[in-house]
């Protein structure tokens, strides 16, 4: 899942990308709000996390002017501001979750995935397709209640094609999913990583669609 982090102060912004990479995000971490908004203007996100006061622009600012165009990316706002006021008027610019600094990475988290879950229309924090079942917040796939041996890139793709069954992804769309602006990636990255989750989830689930991308589903009925 790829973030975006607007967040200027060097230290907060190094910590909570570095922490959030750990947990299998891939993070944009920008310490400009002009940057920011240019940035969720011409990539998919899956959430944004964004900082109150940013230079030359506001995490406010920028989540009116997302609203506006209608753009929907989840986004999760970092203030200082602790009065009943501020995080209303945060929540009422189109945030949809703040978090009040002092941050602590396990909260940040653990809001990120309740908004991934509420975005994705999720109501149980377990994503399930026939017999396999994948919990973000523990990071394990199980496969007929066995649990899978994934690397950190082959979890983060199955999570990815699993929150939608049945819908085609692109290369080019798993790309921007699995990696952030300073990761180099391999021309066959993507097809690897498919090669060698196929092997351990079995035939039938991972469907190629010539010409278009990669759709996981049941292998003996429907997407869902």
């Amino acid at each position: 899942m790829r973030i975006l982090l607007a967040e200027d102060d060097r230290a907060l912004g190094q910590a909570l990308a570095e922490g959030l990479r750990r947990l299998g995000y891939a993070v944009d971490w920008i310490t400009d709000g002009s940057q920011a908004a240019a940035a969720l203007t011409d990539t998919t996100y899956a959430a944004a996390v964004l900082d109150w006061n940013l230079p030359r622009s506001s995490g406010p600012v920028i989540i009116a002017g997302m609203r506006r165009r209608r753009d929907a990316t989840p986004v999760l706002l970092l203030t200082a501001r602790d009065e009943l006021a501020d995080r209303v008027a945060g929540l009422d610019a189109g945030a949809d979750d703040y978090v009040v600094k002092p941050v602590h990475l396990d909260e940040l988290a653990a809001r990120l995935r309740a908004l991934l879950r509420r975005a994705d229309g999720q109501v149980e924090p377990a994503i399930r397709v026939g017999q396999l079942e994948v919990t973000p917040a523990a990071r394990i796939a199980t496969l007929e209640g066995a649990a899978l041996d994934l690397t950190a890139r082959e979890y983060q793709l199955l999570e990815t094609l699993v929150r939608h069954p049945g819908r085609a992804y692109s290369r080019e769309q798993l790309e921007e999913a699995l990696y952030g602006w300073d990761q180099e990636v391999a021309s066959n990255a993507v097809e690897v990583h498919v090669h060698h989750l196929r092997h351990k989830l079995g035939p039938g689930w991972i469907r190629t669609l010539r010409g278009i991308g990669y759709a996981i589903s049941r292998p003996d009925g429907p997407a869902a």
